[in-house]
């Protein structure tokens, strides 16, 4: 496939803007380390909204959509569908008491919340499972997905991908920091969101599809277009439907989906100008992700069944792909080397994009646990805010380095999916509840990390996982493996937190007084409080986290309606359509006077 003079055109000018940007924020950025990271704590809810769409934006999840499509049907994508759950939870009940706490990283949030040596060693071992370990994983499934895209479209070797793609993205990112990700993130956006609607639109008309009414009743595609799973199939409907909304949403710690907020959701929540800012960018994300993002990678996903029926298809197209690259994951980058000369330059932009904005994040988001949790904790307590700011963007190269390694040894998107879910399999319970239960203390958190992390790995790695899941020959059904890791992580950690001494009442009390989250799990606190006792029984009067709960549900209801009604004017289903385009009125204007009472209009 050969690139026109308009389509290098387009990359050109875009590399142009977005490190034209970095230079230009370079001086600011590097003033000190909350400039770098946090950009100064004074952005506005619609920027960092759009930053934070845009950084989930990443090459890899159309590829993973694809995958997913390909494999278990338009249902499978419960699998993520469900974290909007988690989404809501946060906005309407953390993203307030994150951006209260006034921390540099959430990390910080250990040493509030917990005390003594505990506390220091879990935020300075996360610092380096988050923000290394876990950031290198994620960055490599990203950089996989590049790598698939420039072996399909461009033709170019694995480690050609990685030098060009790395090479500008992490000098952009070390130069820019924080504030250089967000402003360019606001260009990234549009260009991705033009490049992905724009590519759905060109190949479900190709001739080979021939359009949408042929593709909807084309035999390959029809089994796959259910949005609910089949619920005669109780395996897929456990699988894909149950586990997810039931247990998968709230008891696993996924980046960019963690119960109770975290991660780089946290950090530009952190970066918000208040409260209403931060609850403001957190909805206005959530909306965007998921109403309006799916439907574009899912229609490609679909049309490429039509093209390209199975893996056979793709390697014959393609023959200089390598067999441990081959899956269905590659059906995506396939379908788009038929896109014509402009758009083909435009939706090019538009993967660089998505690449360059989700790689930014995570690097300046990785570089500051290194810095603020590890570093300045740990090796130089009294480094100068330029030593800080040096030893950021040195981490942000050295981070590069290994995801792009790494990226190299990996095969598809969603073998890195299950993996990452496993691992955080029980601990997302902890996250959600220390806020609101006093009894919860540093060891309950190091217990669940270390209990998920060895469970997952003889799971994985050693013959138990197979003589307790293997299908059909298994001691338990195949499915109820991540059920498994759950019900024992959880039961771990909540024996190590009855078995370990409580925190202090000082450091209760004194992160109840900074945050008052209010609520029953802090009566024994607010009882045993010896000073500012008429403080916290004030604030406690006032928990706002059942009408949090109220609007969180309405939010789930309109933004799923909005999803679903979306999909069933796309298919033809006209009265399934008029039916959710109701249900997403009637909800968006409970929301609104939910919302009021609760807090106020937040815009």
């Amino acid at each position: 496939m050969e690139l026109s003079t308009l389509d290098y055109t387009f990359i050109i000018v875009f590399f142009s803007l977005v490190l034209g940007i970095g230079f230009y924020v370079s001086k600011t950025s590097g003033k000190n380390s909350s400039e770098f990271f946090l950009s100064g704590r004074t952005m506005p809810w619609w920027l960092l909204g759009l930053s934070m769409v845009a950084t989930t934006f990443s090459t890899d999840t159309p590829n993973l959509v694809t995958d997913i499509v390909r494999t278990n049907g338009v249902s499978g994508n419960w699998v993520w569908w469900c974290f909007l759950i988690t989404g809501m939870l946060t906005v309407f009940v953390y993203a307030k008491l994150w951006r209260k706490s006034n921390v540099n990283t959430d990390l910080e949030f250990y040493e509030m919340r917990y005390g003594g040596k505990p506390a220091s060693f879990l935020r300075k071992f996360r610092a380096v499972y988050l923000g290394v370990i876990f950031n290198v994983i994620t960055m490599s499934a990203v950089t996989l997905a590049a790598i698939k895209i420039g072996s399909i479209m461009l033709g170019l070797e694995p480690w050609q991908t990685v030098v060009s793609a790395g090479l500008i993205t992490v000098t952009f990112s070390a130069l820019g920091g924080f504030k250089g990700v967000v402003y360019t993130d606001f260009l990234l956006f549009f260009v991705a969101m033009a490049g992905a609607i724009g590519a759905a639109y060109y190949l479900v008309n190709i001739p080979e599809v021939g359009g949408i009414e042929a593709l909807m009743a084309n035999e390959n595609v029809a089994s796959k277009l259910n949005i609910l799973p089949d619920f005669s199939n109780k395996k897929a409907l456990i699988t894909l439907f149950i586990i997810p909304l039931a247990v998968q949403w709230w008891s696993s710690w996924y980046p960019g989906a963690e119960p109770g907020g975290g991660g780089y959701i946290a950090q530009r929540m952190l970066a918000a100008k208040d409260e209403n800012h931060a609850i403001g960018a957190t909805f206005f994300f959530n909306i965007m992700h998921y109403a309006l993002r799916p439907w574009p990678w899912i229609l490609v996903a679909l049309a490429s069944i039509v093209v390209y029926p199975d893996l056979a298809s793709i390697q014959e197209a393609f023959p200089n792909v390598t067999a441990d690259k081959l899956g269905h994951d590659l059906a995506y980058s396939a379908m788009l080397t038929k896109l014509p000369s402009g758009l083909l330059g435009v939706v090019l932009a538009s993967l660089v994009a998505a690449y360059m904005s989700t790689i930014s994040t995570q690097l300046n988001w990785g570089s500051s646990y290194i810095v603020f949790d590890f570093y300045k904790q740990q090796i130089n307590p009294n480094a100068s805010e330029k030593r800080l700011v040096a030893v950021g963007r040195i981490s942000t190269v050295v981070l590069m380095l290994f995801s792009a390694a790494l990226a190299l040894l990996l095969q598809n998107a969603l073998q890195l999916f299950d993996i990452l879910l496993a691992f955080g399999a029980g601990t997302g319970l902890i996250f959600i509840l220390r806020w609101f239960w006093w009894r919860i203390n540093a060891w309950s958190e190091i217990t669940a990390m270390f209990a998920s992390g060895i469970i997952s790995i003889i799971l994985k790695l050693t013959p138990v996982g197979a003589y307790l899941f293997a299908t059909e020959t298994g001691v338990l059904p195949d499915w109820s493996e991540y059920i498994f890791i759950v019900v024992l992580t959880t039961a771990i950690w909540l024996i190590a937190t009855f078995m370990t001494q409580p925190e202090s009442n000082d450091t209760l009390r004194s992160f109840y007084t900074k945050i008052q989250p209010g609520g029953p799990g802090w009566s024994k606190v607010v009882s045993d409080a010896k000073t500012d006792t008429v403080e916290i029984v004030k604030e406690k009067e006032k928990w706002s986290v059942p009408a949090g709960i109220t609007a969180m549900l309405l939010g789930v209801i309109l933004i799923y309606s909005i999803m679903f009604a979306t999909g069933y004017w796309i298919y033809g289903r006209t009265t399934q359509a008029i039916v959710l385009t109701v249900v997403s009125a009637v909800a968006g204007i409970l929301l609104v006077k939910a919302w009021n009472r609760l807090k106020g209009n937040i815009l």
